[in-house]
């Protein structure tokens, strides 16, 4: 089917539809897991304080549908987690969903004349908008290359989609990923000549309280080790085990509560987390959770009260390897300041 509409698509049958702003796509060609939030975040963080710019994505899972602007009162029900979680962490930037990208933009320009940039969320699929710069992000350790489509494998479309990315972006390498390894990989991937492609890393900052008006003590991960505190690891994301690992850095005692992607938690999912923070073996514990699952849990008003103190996410951020990382900005911010319009 998406081989079909593919070439629907490349034939100009089915028409893709540009706009008169910078349109950056942040995409896969798998299902879920590559880090396509944190590369999002990036890229905001990178032009937010030099442009007025929206994020737009589909909101998956939202309890809304069509368009719909974030305000002070939005939550993840309906946004989604995905979009609530940049929201929070993004004053200055505009966040908007609509299942309709091409709808989603067309109205983000007739609210915000002035707009310069839009960041789309998992677009690499919807053909109905061409963007600008499209960035298509590969996981190290499932490489589009290495994988085939739904339903054997995890890919949305045949590998040979990579072609449309003007980018592509190896995540998850270990921090000492060397040149030797890139350049295997790269022999993997074939890129086309005019495809750059970069690798990164992630980098996990200090933990934040999930409910920071609840009475909360101060936790860094170096008190855990001080204290010989325990953790446990609530996630519902596609691969938890490298937090697994960077928690075990700092205390022996991790246990883990594991859920489906973008799992929506019930009463009974928090009796089963009360139930296992009990049975830690440590005097001193707390609650670990991704910001995508804080997301979720600040907008669920069966979340304990008793537990919200306890409670803490740990962010993340990307690292862009082998001194890379200037060169990788200098490409996005030289498409959006060639592209931009006089407002």
């Amino acid at each position: 089917m998406t081989v079909i509409r593919n070439l629907l698509f490349d034939s100009g049958i089915l028409k893709s539809q540009s706009f008169p702003i910078p349109v950056i796509s942040v995409g896969n060609l798998a299902v879920g897991g590559t880090g396509k939030t944190p590369h999002a975040e990036f890229i905001l963080s990178l032009l937010q304080n030099e442009n007025k710019i929206a994020f737009l994505s589909r909101g998956y899972k939202r309890r809304t549908k069509g368009f719909y602007l974030a305000n002070e009162k939005s939550d993840s029900l309906v946004l989604g987690d995905e979009p609530f979680q940049i929201h929070q962490k993004f004053a200055k930037v505009t966040v908007a969903v609509d299942e309709k990208r091409v709808d989603g933009v067309e109205k983000l320009l007739k609210i915000i004349p002035d707009l310069q940039v839009i960041v789309l969320d998992d677009a690499f699929q919807h053909r109905y908008i061409k963007p600008g710069l499209s960035i298509l992000l590969t996981d190290l350790a499932n490489l589009y290359t290495q994988d085939i489509q739904l339903p054997t494998g995890k890919l949305r479309e045949c590998s040979s989609g990579s072609k449309r990315a003007d980018i592509i972006v190896v995540t998850k390498c270990p921090a000492d990923f060397g040149n030797p390894d890139m350049c295997e990989v790269i022999k993997a991937l074939k890129p086309e000549p005019d495809q750059p492609v970069f690798f990164s890393t992630f980098i996990y900052d200090e933990m934040v309280p999930v409910f920071s008006d609840a009475a909360v003590e101060a936790w860094t991960c170096e008190r855990l080790r001080a204290d010989k505190a325990g953790v446990l690891l609530v996630a519902g994301i596609v691969s938890p085990q490298a937090i697994v690992n960077y928690l075990g850095n700092y205390t022996s005692t991790v246990s883990t509560l594991f859920f489906p992607d973008h799992h929506a938690f019930t009463p009974k999912d928090y009796i089963l987390i009360n139930k296992m923070l009990d049975e830690l073996a440590t005097s001193d514990k707390i609650i670990v959770v991704t910001e995508k699952d804080a997301a979720r849990l600040i907008s669920n008003p069966f979340f304990p009260e008793t537990l919200k103190s306890r409670t803490f996410a740990l962010p993340i951020r990307v690292n862009i390897l082998n001194n890379q990382e200037i060169l990788f900005t200098q490409i996005i911010k030289n498409y959006v300041t060639e592209n931009s319009r006089n407002c």
